[in-house]
């Protein structure tokens, strides 16, 4: 900024609405509800002091609010609130209120291994899946998709019978993610359970509406259900405490983090599609891996590329292994 120009006037509190208010137009509704919990927590750690001119926010009370809420949150939520913040002032560099972005030397915390996922065992899917049968609904369905397709929830949950071609035995996705088109094999479990789902004369309805409905609201309460409805009755992971304070405490509070999770199918597949015989890179495309060197290898890989390596996974349903269409 040129010398002797005056800049603009606002509050801490007022700069931070108003970029929430400029990211609610750019951004999908969950990613905008995570930009608010970190301005939210972010405003609640300053109190009256958010109320302060923005130029004064200092590069030293960025890393006091890092180290405050390093202690009762993940490394991961602190490094998303650090990551906001930097964004958010970064606009108000571009939009001449502040000189300098006083985040944008302030270092990320390390990760503590607190979100290390593995693969969910053969006897443990078989855990889940009983569980499913016991509460009903469409648990079960979702996580033998999650299990062959090796796709995420919210992809999951999205799946429209326009994507199912019980004829051709084929399932296609595009990842909400990585924008991904995908095609793949079904393997007979999985195939056996949609062909049994009354049929819908709309091809645009969701094979699995009320979590396509749970998962328009926020993906994560679908993860938190999974969780607590599912894993824990199963006695894979701890029950936890359902309190929820306003700041999003109760849901990314530090905790013992469980080393399964829905995510964890993806895992899974991988781990599976490998002891097969796949290739890293082919079972990383299988599962919708964004790669350069996986998209490079196989750029054109269609379902019937996939038929032979899916035709040889284990059967979750306790039957023997399917076998190889032909």
């Amino acid at each position: 900024m040129a010398t002797g120009q005056t800049l603009p006037s606002a509050t801490i509190r007022a700069w931070f609405k108003r970029w929430l208010e400029f990211k609610e137009v750019e951004n999908e509704q969950r990613t905008h509800e995570r930009y608010e919990l970190s301005v939210r927590r972010f405003l609640n750690y300053l109190g009256s002091k958010a109320d302060r001119d923005l130029t004064t926010l200092t590069a030293d009370e960025l890393i006091r609010f890092r180290d405050e809420t390093a202690k009762s949150l993940s490394a991961t939520s602190c490094n998303m609130d650090l990551k906001v913040i930097r964004a958010c002032l970064g606009s108000a560099v571009r939009q001449d209120l502040i000189e300098k972005n006083a985040a944008k030397n302030v270092a990320v915390l390390k990760q503590r291994g607190e979100h290390k996922r593995r693969a969910f065992t053969l006897a443990e899917i078989q855990k889940v899946l009983t569980v499913c049968d016991e509460r009903g609904g469409e648990w079960r369905g979702l996580v033998l998709t999650a299990v062959y397709t090796g796709q995420r929830l919210g992809d999951v949950a999205r799946l429209t019978w326009q994507q199912v071609d019980l004829s051709k035995r084929q399932v296609s996705f595009v990842t909400e993610k990585t924008g991904k088109r995908l095609s793949l094999s079904m393997a007979k479990p999985l195939f056996d359970f949609l062909e049994s789902l009354p049929s819908s004369d709309d091809p645009k309805d969701f094979v699995f509406p009320h979590a396509a409905a749970a998962v328009e609201k926020r993906t994560g309460t679908m993860s938190t259900k999974f969780y607590d409805e599912i894993l824990a009755p199963a006695g894979l992971v701890p029950v936890r405490s359902k309190q929820r304070a306003d700041d999003g405490k109760g849901r990314a509070a530090r905790r013992t983090q469980s080393e399964i999770s829905f995510h964890s199918f993806r895992h899974t597949l991988t781990t599976w599609l490998k002891s097969a015989g796949a290739s890293n890179a082919l079972a990383q495309m299988i599962i919708g891996h964004d790669s350069e060197v996986v998209s490079r290898g196989y750029t054109h890989l269609s379902a019937d590329d996939t038929m032979d390596s899916i035709n040889k996974l284990p059967d979750v349903t306790g039957k023997k292994n399917q076998p190889k269409a032909g």
